[in-house]
C-alpha cells in the first residue's frame, strides 16, 4: 500500500480490512469511471447521523431548530474542507492529470467530497462504531465546546449560505403589501428562490423584520425538503 495511505489510516484511527474501499474513497471522477461519488453519498448520510447523535447528547436543552442550525454549520463544505486538510487528504487524492495540474488537490469541493466518501468507506469497512470514531476525532472537540448562541445568525444570512453551499442563486425579496398608518405599518414581504420555484412570505413592523420572517420560513421549507435523495441536496 502507498505510504501516504498507510499514514492516513493511522491519522483516522482505522485500518481498512478492504484497502480498495479507502482508495476508492480518495478517487475523484476525473481519475476514471470508478470514482468516489457513491461513497460520498453514503458518507454524507453517516456524517449527518453521527453529528446529530453527538449534538443530541451534548446540547440536551436545545430544540430541533438549534440542533439543525449547529449541524448545518458543522457539515457544510468549509468545515469539511478544513477537516480534510487537517487529515492531510490532498497528498492521498487520486486525480486526473488535468485536475491535478489545475490545483484540484486543494479545491474545497473536491476535498469536502473526498472526506465524506472516506467516512462512507470507513462505515462500510468497520461499521458505525469506526465511522463514529472518525467523525468524533474530526468534530468532537468543536461539539464539546460549542454553545448554540455562538452559531446564531440571522435568517437572511443563513438562507443565503444554505443556497450558496448548493450553488443555487441567492433569493430575492419584495414588498407585496403594507397595512396600517404610516407610524404603525405592517409590511408583508415575499422571499423567492426562482431557481427552485419557491416563494414564502413574512410579516413584520419593518421591512427588515418582514424579510427576516420570510427568510426563516423559506429556510424551514428547504430544510424539510433536504432529505436523502431529494433534488435539493448538494
Amino acid at each position: 500500500m502507498d505510504s501516504s495511505l498507510d499514514a492516513l489510516q493511522q491519522r483516522i484511527g482505522h485500518r481498512f480490512a478492504d484497502p480498495a474501499l479507502m482508495e476508492l474513497a480518495l478517487t475523484h471522477r476525473s481519475y476514471g469511471a470508478d470514482h468516489n461519488e457513491r461513497l460520498e453519498f453514503l458518507g454524507d448520510a453517516v456524517l449527518s447521523l453521527v453529528v446529530s447523535s453527538l449534538l443530541y447528547d451534548r446540547l440536551g436543552d436545545s430544540d430541533e431548530g438549534d440542533l439543525t442550525r449547529v449541524r448545518a454549520h458543522l457539515v457544510r463544505e468549509d468545515s469539511l474542507y478544513r477537516a480534510a486538510l487537517q487529515l492531510g487528504l490532498p497528498e492521498s487524492l487520486r486525480l486526473g492529470e488535468g485536475e491535478a495540474r489545475g490545483g484540484g488537490a486543494l479545491r474545497s469541493s473536491i476535498l469536502a467530497d473526498a472526506l465524506e466518501a472516506l467516512i462512507g468507506a470507513t462505515f462500510l469497512d468497520g461499521g458505525l462504531t469506526a465511522a463514529r470514531t472518525l467523525v468524533h476525532s474530526l468534530f468532537g472537540e468543536v461539539i464539546e465546546t460549542t454553545e448554540v448562541a455562538s452559531w446564531a445568525k440571522d435568517a437572511k444570512t443563513e438562507l443565503q449560505e444554505w443556497l450558496q453551499a448548493r450553488r443555487i442563486p441567492v433569493p430575492s425579496y419584495r414588498i407585496i403589501a403594507t397595512r396600517g398608518q404610516a407610524h404603525a405599518q405592517t409590511f408583508e414581504v415575499e422571499c423567492a428562490v426562482p431557481a427552485l420555484s419557491l416563494q414564502e412570505t413574512g410579516e413584520g413592523k419593518s421591512r427588515r423584520a418582514a424579510e427576516q420572517e420570510a427568510a426563516r420560513r423559506m429556510l424551514d421549507a428547504l430544510r424539510d425538503s433536504d432529505e436523502p435523495g431529494s433534488p435539493l441536496r448538494s
